[in-house]
C-alpha cells in the first residue's frame, strides 16, 4: 500500500497496481480526453485504469469521472459514453450522470452549425450502492415556509396521499444534478486546472472525514487540497514531474506541508 497524503510521479496504471484491494473510498478526477488537451506528450491506458479503479474501490465506494468529448470532422467523438459503458462492464453501477455547467463557452472557434457547448459530464460510478451520500442543500426553495399538502403520483399512475403533508418547506432544498460552477481562474502552469468548488463538493457529497480520496490525474493538486481541507486523506498520481512540482507547490501554499 502506498503512503497517504502524497503525490506520486509515474504512470497511473503502474502506481495504482501498488494499492491494496478495496482501499479507496472515493476517486475524483478529470482525465485528459480525446485531442482537446496535451499533457507533455504522455498517454494513458483507459481500460487498464478502469479495471484497477474497480479493484481498489471499496464496496460502496464511488468514482467521479469528469469528462467531455472533442468534435472532430463535424462529429463529437462519443468517447465519454464509451468510457461510461466500459466502467459498467468492469462492474460499476452508473449511479448518476451529472452535468458540470460552465457560465460561458470556453472555445467558440470554428463552430457555425451547432449550439455552443458549456458543459462536461460528471459520471458518478459506484461499487454497489454508495455507502455515503451527504447531499448539499443550497438550492433556494420557491415555496419556503409553506405547508406541504396534496397527493403524489406513483410510477403506475395511481395517486396516493403525500406522507409529508403538513410539513413546512425549508428555506433550502437539495441541489439538483446539474452544477453551475465557474472554471478555475487565476494563472496556472497547468492547462486544465480543476475548479476547487467542483472537487470539494463531490468530496463532501460522497465521502466522510477520514476517508481516502484518490486522483489518478492529480494535475495541479486541487483534489488533494480539497481532501485535506475537508478532513480526508489523499493519494495522487501524475506522470509529469513538471505537474507534480506544481501540485506540491500548490499544496504547500495551502499550508498542508
Amino acid at each position: 500500500m502506498l503512503d497517504l497524503n502524497k503525490v506520486y510521479c509515474g504512470d497511473n496504471l503502474t502506481l495504482i497496481k501498488q494499492l491494496d484491494d478495496d482501499c479507496i473510498d472515493l476517486t475524483v478526477t478529470s482525465p485528459p480526453y480525446d485531442n482537446l488537451r496535451t499533457y507533455n506528450g504522455f498517454t494513458w491506458d483507459f481500460e487498464g485504469l478502469a479495471k484497477e479503479l474497480f479493484r481498489v474501490t471499496k464496496v460502496g465506494g464511488v468514482v467521479v469521472w469528469v469528462v467531455g468529448d472533442a468534435t472532430i470532422n463535424g462529429s463529437e467523438t462519443g468517447t465519454s459514453f464509451r468510457q461510461a459503458l466500459y466502467f459498467m462492464d468492469c462492474g460499476f453501477n452508473l449511479h448518476d450522470t451529472m452535468i458540470w455547467q460552465k457560465p460561458q463557452c470556453s472555445n467558440v472557434g470554428g463552430i457555425k452549425q451547432r449550439y455552443f457547448s458549456i458543459f462536461e459530464y460528471m459520471f458518478v460510478f459506484s461499487k454497489g450502492l454508495p455507502k455515503t451520500f451527504n447531499p448539499i442543500k443550497d438550492r433556494k426553495n420557491k415555496y419556503a415556509g409553506c405547508k406541504i399538502h396534496g397527493t403524489i403520483r406513483n410510477p403506475d399512475g395511481n395517486t396516493v396521499y403525500n406522507s409529508a403533508t403538513g410539513n413546512i418547506v425549508g428555506e433550502y432544498g437539495m441541489r439538483f444534478n446539474i452544477w453551475k460552477i465557474p472554471p478555475a481562474n487565476g494563472k496556472s502552469m497547468h492547462p486544465a486546472r480543476f475548479p476547487e468548488h467542483l472537487a470539494k463538493d463531490h468530496i463532501l457529497s460522497w465521502s466522510n472525514p477520514g476517508d481516502i480520496i484518490l486522483d489518478p490525474f492529480i494535475g495541479s493538486g486541487t483534489t488533494a487540497k480539497m481532501a485535506i481541507e475537508t478532513g480526508r486523506k489523499y493519494i495522487g498520481f501524475e506522470i509529469s514531474q513538471e505537474y507534480v512540482d506544481i501540485a506540491n507547490k500548490s499544496i504547500e501554499q495551502k499550508g498542508i506541508f
